[in-house]
C-alpha cells in the first residue's frame, strides 16, 4: 500500500515535461472517466482517447448500407442496441425503423440463428462490428450456421483490426503521443506482442493494462518511467499471453481475410479490415467498399475525438445539441465513446 501511495503521489505532483498518454480500447476509456483518473493526475499529464470505441469509428458507407437493406423484402437486418442511433449520411438505423425498416436487436450473435432457422425464408443480416475481441465470436456464428446448414444468415463486416490504425495515428506528425495503454481485451486474442514493431519503429513504450482503476494507474505510472523508451510491458498476465489465444487467431484465419477499411476521421487504412475469404462470399451482405464517411450534421467532430486531435468539449455541439439522451455523433451514443463517458462521468 506504501508503494501505491507512493505512486499515485508521483503521478499527482509530475512536474517534467508534458506527457500525452492514449488509450485505444473503449473499456479503458470507460473505466478511466469512471474512476476520475484525469482528476488523479498532475496537470502535465494528459490522456487521450484513440480509435478503441467500435460504433465510433464506423462510417456513415456502412451505415447506410444497414439501412438498405432493413428496407429489401423478406431481410431483417440484427444488431447490438448501440448501433441503432449511430447515423449514417442522412439517418440513423433507428429512424429507419420509423419508416419501415425491419431491425432486431440482439445480445448475442447467436441469437439469429434461432430467427434463421423459424423463419427460413427471411434472409438475416447481422452488423458484425468490432475489434479483433469480437471478431472470434462472428467466425463461431459462421461455422454454426454452416454445421447446421443454416442458408440464410448473412454477415456485412465493418471489422477492423488495431496495429494498423496505431500505426496510422503514430505517423501522424500533427499529433505527440508519448505512450500508448495497450488495449486489455484486444490484446487477450492477439498477445503482447504485436505491439513490439510499433514501439520499435516509433520509439515509444506500449503497456497493456486490465480495467481496474489501480491496474490504469500503474499502467500510466509505468509509462512515465519508460520516458519514450521502446518497450511493451504487459502488466495483465493474468488474461493477456505474449502470443495471444491461437484457437480464437485459428478461427478467425479460417473465415476471414485482411483488407482495407474505412475509419471515421481516419479515411482508409490499408490491411485493417477483416471480409469474408472468397469461398464464403455467400455468407456476405456487401462489406466490400463502404468507404463513404459523410454524416448529415457537419458540426460533429467525432473524427476529430477518435484521433485525439481534439476533447470532447472543444466539440460546438457537446453538452448542447449533443449529449447522451439526444446524441448526434457516435461517440457519444455508443457507452464506449469518448464523448459519452466524459459526459456521464467527468463534466463536473
Amino acid at each position: 500500500m506504501a508503494d501505491f501511495t507512493r505512486i499515485l503521489d508521483e503521478l499527482k505532483n509530475y512536474d517534467g515535461k508534458e506527457l500525452c498518454f492514449m488509450e485505444v480500447c473503449g473499456t479503458h476509456t470507460a473505466a478511466i472517466a469512471e474512476n476520475g483518473i484525469p482528476s488523479l493526475l498532475s496537470p502535465g499529464i494528459r490522456l487521450i482517447s484513440g480509435p478503441g470505441c467500435p460504433v465510433c469509428v464506423t462510417v456513415a458507407g456502412y451505415i447506410d448500407r444497414l439501412i438498405e437493406l432493413s428496407v429489401e423484402p423478406g431481410t431483417v437486418v440484427v444488431s447490438f442496441g448501440d448501433m441503432m442511433k449511430v447515423r449514417g449520411s442522412q439517418k440513423s438505423l433507428g429512424e429507419a425503423v420509423c419508416d419501415g425498416g425491419r431491425v432486431q436487436m440482439v445480445y448475442s450473435p447467436f441469437e439469429v440463428l434461432d430467427m434463421a432457422r423459424q423463419n427460413p425464408d427471411t434472409k438475416y443480416v447481422f452488423a458484425a462490428v468490432g475489434f479483433e475481441t469480437t471478431t472470434p465470436i462472428y467466425a463461431m456464428l459462421l461455422d454454426e450456421a454452416i454445421r447446421q446448414n443454416i442458408g440464410n444468415v448473412r454477415i456485412l463486416s465493418a471489422l477492423k483490426t488495431m496495429p494498423a490504425v496505431i500505426d496510422r495515428i503514430c505517423a501522424d506528425k500533427d499529433r505527440r503521443i508519448d505512450g500508448f495503454i495497450a488495449p486489455g481485451h484486444v490484446s487477450v486474442i492477439t498477445g503482447s506482442k504485436i505491439y513490439e514493431s510499433l514501439a520499435a519503429k516509433y520509439n515509444l513504450p506500449f503497456v497493456v493494462a486490465g480495467f481496474e482503476a489501480r491496474q490504469l494507474m500503474m499502467a500510466i505510472y509505468t509509462l512515465m518511467k519508460l520516458n519514450h523508451r521502446p518497450v511493451v510491458k504487459n502488466m495483465y498476465p493474468r488474461a493477456v499471453s505474449y502470443e495471444g489465444n491461437n484457437k480464437a487467431k485459428e478461427i478467425v484465419k479460417k473465415y476471414f481475410e485482411v483488407s482495407d477499411a474505412a475509419w471515421r476521421g481516419l479515411g482508409i487504412i490499408p490491411c485493417s479490415g477483416l471480409v469474408l475469404r472468397s469461398e464464403y462470399n455467400k455468407y456476405d451482405a456487401g462489406s466490400s467498399g463502404l468507404y463513404e464517411d459523410k454524416i448529415a450534421d457537419g458540426k460533429c467532430c467525432c473524427a476529430q475525438v477518435i484521433t485525439g486531435k481534439i476533447m470532447p468539449t472543444q466539440c460546438p455541439n457537446y453538452g448542447t445539441e449533443c449529449t447522451p439522451q439526444n446524441p448526434q455523433g457516435a461517440c457519444m451514443v455508443s457507452a464506449e465513446g469518448a464523448c459519452h463517458n466524459y459526459y456521464i462521468n467527468l463534466r463536473g
